[in-house]
């Protein structure tokens, strides 16, 4: 069952390449410290800025790292039917759990679109899809009746990753969609309240940097220990916060070469992070004994 936390891993650059090194000790990272799976290819590894030659090395290279050992999500949609539909075959031909598709992006389509793109490339590729709802960066929503169609009508479209900030649409998708469907939360901030709502886990931001803390504050909502869950929660608010006050993926990269772990840098127009920010991450970075 697709459940827990899943890391949306960002992509290591060095002197303008992808710094392979530091991808390893990443993967060795979340392999340690309990993450329960990998996210390639989100939104959070850069993925508008790589070449089609870097994306396709990175999911070779982090597969065979990876080796199995807790599943794996791989983002393969765009805005472009044709580019979707070869990126989930290639997903499944590297042995991916599933697939992420987002809605469309810019073109904003209509919910009877959105329904027909979904249902195209679950028809053609067989490998569980997970939609990705973000509004505030594709400028579309999907609504929850599309979502419960769609997976009522395709049983590989199995999840949907919600990051609309919406808990009344999250209740509807849970409500009202087949048991065997999974809604994750696309929001740290929002992990506690979408699990006591019926979420099954997470795609995380903050599990970049403390990978065993969100994978134990996701199996307390597992479990059902709310009153765990909530002190975790607490614990987590600041860290959660400090993940976005800037453009993501750029705090979560510069607390990541604050830790050590990868040179801070980025492609544009992704930049690197204002000098007050730096300044407000470091301390409560400090506060988390994370440097």
């Amino acid at each position: 069952m697709l459940q827990g936390s899943y890391v949306a891993l960002v992509t290591p650059l060095k002197n303008g390449a992808i710094d392979w090194n530091a991808l390893e000790v990443l993967i060795q990272f979340h392999l340690d410290e309990g993450t329960h799976g990998i996210l390639l290819l989100g939104t959070t590894a850069e993925t508008a800025a790589l070449a089609q030659d870097e994306k396709d090395a990175v999911l070779r290279f982090a597969m065979q790292k990876i080796g199995g050992k807790i599943p794996v999500m791989i983002g393969a949609g765009t805005n472009n039917l044709s580019q979707s539909l070869a990126n989930a075959i290639k997903a499944k031909e590297l042995g991916a759990d599933s697939a992420l598709v987002i809605t469309p992006y810019y073109v904003k389509p209509t919910q009877a679109g959105m329904y027909e793109y979904f249902g195209e490339i679950a028809k053609k590729v067989e490998i569980p899809i997970v939609i990705y709802n973000v509004p505030g960066r594709t400028g579309v929503n999907i609504n929850p009746e599309t979502v419960v169609r769609l997976a009522k009508d395709f049983p590989n479209i199995i999840g949907i990753k919600e990051a609309s900030g919406n808990l009344t649409q999250a209740t509807r998708i849970i409500r009202d969609a087949p048991k065997s469907f999974t809604l994750l939360s696309g929001e740290d901030a929002l992990n506690l309240p979408l699990m006591a709502i019926g979420a099954k886990g997470c795609i995380s931001v903050t599990a970049n940097v403390v990978p065993r803390l969100m994978s134990e504050h996701i199996q307390s909502c597992l479990d059902g220990d709310f009153a765990r869950a909530a002190e975790q929660h607490a614990h987590l608010a600041l860290l959660n916060e400090l993940m976005f006050i800037e453009t993501n993926p750029i705090p979560v990269k510069e607390a990541l070469a604050m830790m050590g772990k990868i040179s801070p840098e980025f492609r544009l127009p992704i930049c690197r992070l204002q000098e007050v920010n730096r300044e407000r991450l470091a301390a409560g970075l400090k506060k988390y004994n994370l440097i």
